[in-house]
């Protein structure tokens, strides 16, 4: 489009043409009138929004953008407005002076009623795959993961609770409490909150299969070797645990002057393996294997006994050490791994450390495969997959808070892997308790207990655990039509035993609210189903104990996963995006679907 210099912008003679409401914005001539000397006869326009229709070659220019032409010697004579007189006379009006140039526009420009507004870009599954591959490179246990979602939480607004404390709430509110450091609830408080009203509610775990150091980890060097001693958590030490580069991290407990402090620690390069024996040796390379005395990590070396005449039981070895002082924690640890651990924190005097829980990791960071990096690969997929996505739908779900009269909340629990027996885990008290508080704290005095199990009664529970993404090696494992893919959308998982919550009911709640959304997304996420075969045994999740303890109805709904309990696992690129979309539709879209199902 040619642009003129504004000194060649004309004003318009016929002062009617401008009794429109909306001003018409500032003219341009094109080059190409700059020579004509005559006229054709036009019709009257006085309904248009702008002057440059009654002249085929003016352009109608948004004053923000001025490009001058280029210079032209001599400077050329601007053409007549036309007068308001007949078509046969020839005479014409004295040309008047050039307009001054506009001074600089506002950015962005005021838009007109009719120039159409551009279109939001709608979100993309491809957004969420570096931030959740970054989230899981940098948060390779529990209490990393449970404290990065805490400051996750705080730079979107949520302010933290303490189970200790007095709670003080407000409608429009948003906070998250944590139990142990290995357990978190957020939740989000509708602008139109009551007592008694309904919670959309995501729940799931956020541990994962590890292996955790004893409380005495320094065992007898053997045949030079510095080796750690650990145990499994749930299913780890298992056959892919073989010859894998590990690290070490967890939470340390250090004592500074009157207090005693958690922080937590990361040995973020191959601190520790477990070699295999090689096939050459036959039988004994083969298995089954002792995972208390054959699949024992090494971590370092020491040849100083070589020669002399100590052996794995000689009586002078003393697992009292020098280092942190008799009878302190440190003196039970392997010297090398507390100076390490030391180093990392900045610690000079080890006695001055408490006690710790560690455990160990793959190194090997998350990272994108496939011809088209359509795959994750990464540990610890179960269940920090759908633990993350619950927070950022949680998250991206806070503009609608203001017309929202229910809660919104997301429930992260500890020790899934191992029966979710303990106080941090979901069969503990940890979701009602917070609900409980929350009641009480909009109550104003009203009998509590009747408005929390009305609260639990119009609440509905997404329990979202990983699930068995179908294995092109292994399809006859898999039912029938109940095989879920990757990159498609999570699945709802169902169990004719009960180990799932998933019924009639809950799986056409949980498609309606993701069905409301369908278009807004670059994307749109398809609910599977998966179904164990009748011969197979079925996992549980943490839906049938927490709706069995509220009486909340549930369904179970779970992000798809290949290699579930390896030490390295895979998802599709797309399905934490996905994950995100069907959660935070749930949260924002129950409360009107749930109108749907009042009787």
């Amino acid at each position: 489009m040619t642009r003129n210099h504004p000194t060649l912008r004309r004003a318009a003679s016929n002062a009617d043409l401008y009794a429109d409401p909306s001003p018409p914005r500032p003219l341009r001539h094109a080059a190409s009138t700059l020579s004509r000397t005559h006229y054709r006869p036009l019709p009257d326009l006085r309904s248009r929004h702008s002057v440059g229709a009654a002249y085929a070659n003016l352009i109608d220019v948004d004053e923000s953008y001025p490009a001058p032409a280029p210079a032209q010697i001599p400077p050329p004579v601007p053409p007549k407005i036309r007068p308001d007189t007949p078509a046969q006379e020839t005479t014409t009006a004295p040309a008047p002076a050039p307009a001054p140039a506009p001074a600089a526009a506002a950015w962005p420009p005021t838009l007109h009623p009719w120039i159409p507004r551009p279109q939001r870009a709608k979100p993309t599954p491809e957004s969420y795959i570096k931030p959740f591959t970054d989230f899981m490179t940098a948060n390779p246990t529990v209490f990393h993961a449970v404290d990065a979602v805490a400051k996750d939480l705080e730079k979107g607004g949520y302010k933290k609770l303490s189970e200790r404390d007095n709670w003080e709430l407000k409608a429009g509110g948003k906070y998250y409490v944590d139990r142990n450091g290995s357990s978190l609830i957020a939740f989000a408080v509708g602008d139109n909150y009551s007592a008694g009203s309904g919670a959309a509610i995501v729940a799931g775990h956020i541990d994962a299969l590890t292996a955790k150091l004893k409380p005495i980890s320094k065992l007898r060097t053997k045949a030079g070797y510095v080796q750690l001693g650990v145990a499994p958590y749930a299913g780890a030490l298992s056959d892919t645990w073989w010859d894998r580069d590990l690290g070490l991290g967890g939470r340390v407990l250090v004592k500074e002057g009157s207090k005693v402090v958690s922080k937590l620690v990361k040995l973020d390069w191959a601190v520790a393996r477990i070699p295999t024996l090689a096939p050459h040796f036959g039988a004994a390379a083969n298995g089954p294997f002792n995972k208390e005395t054959q699949m024992v990590p090494i971590v370092g070396l020491d040849n100083s006994g070589l020669g002399g005449s100590s052996t794995e039981d000689d009586a002078s070895w003393n697992l009292t050490s020098v280092i942190g002082g008799e009878g302190t924690f440190a003196s039970t640890q392997p010297e090398r791994l507390v100076k390490a651990i030391a180093g990392e924190l900045g610690i000079t005097d080890y006695s001055s450390i408490v006690n710790w829980e560690l455990e160990l990791f793959d190194v090997q960071p998350a990272t994108t495969g496939g011809l088209d990096r359509e795959f994750i690969f990464a540990g610890r997929i179960d269940d920090k997959l759908c633990s993350w996505a619950a927070i950022q739908a949680l998250l991206n779900s806070v503009p609608s808070l203001s017309t929202s009269s229910q809660l919104r909340i997301v429930a992260l629990f500890d020790d899934e892997e191992v029966g979710s027996l303990l106080r941090q885990g979901a069969h503990g008290n940890f979701l009602p308790s917070v609900m409980e508080r929350i009641v009480e704290d909009f109550a104003e005095g009203s009998k509590v207990k009747s408005l929390l199990n009305r609260t639990y009664a119009n609440s509905f529970l997404v329990s979202s655990d990983v699930i068995h993404a179908v294995n092109p090696n292994f399809l006859n494992a898999y039912l029938e039509n109940h095989s879920p893919r990757l990159n498609t959308g999570p699945a709802i998982s169902a169990d004719s035993n009960a180990h799932m919550t998933t019924d009639a009911v809950s799986t056409t709640i949980l498609q309606r609210c993701v069905d409301r959304d369908i278009g807004s997304r670059k994307i749109d996420p398809q609910l599977q189903v998966f179904q164990i075969r009748n011969d197979s045994r079925s996992g549980g999740t943490v839906g049938p104990m927490l709706s069995a303890a509220t009486g909340i109805r549930a369904v179970d709904c779970g992000i798809p996963q290949l290699s579930m309990h390896s030490i390295r696992a895979t998802t599709g690129s797309l399905d934490p995006g996905l994950g995100v979309f069907t959660f935070q539709s749930f949260l924002e879209n129950f409360e009107g679907v749930d109108e749907e199902f009042r009787t």
